[in-house]
C-alpha cells in the first residue's frame, strides 16, 4: 500500500515520524506539536 504525500509541506520522513509517534504513544495533537517543535520541525 502506497501513501500519497501530495500537497504535504513537510518531508515524507517528518510526516511518518509524527504519525508513528502519535500512534505509538497516544499523545494529543498539542503534545505532538510541542514534541515536533523541540526537534526543530
Amino acid at each position: 500500500m502506497a501513501i500519497d504525500f501530495k500537497g504535504v509541506d513537510y518531508p515524507k520522513s517528518v510526516v511518518l515520524f509524527a504519525v508513528v509517534f502519535y500512534v505509538r504513544y497516544a499523545v494529543s495533537h498539542r503534545d505532538l506539536e510541542e514534541i515536533m517543535a523541540e526537534r526543530g520541525v
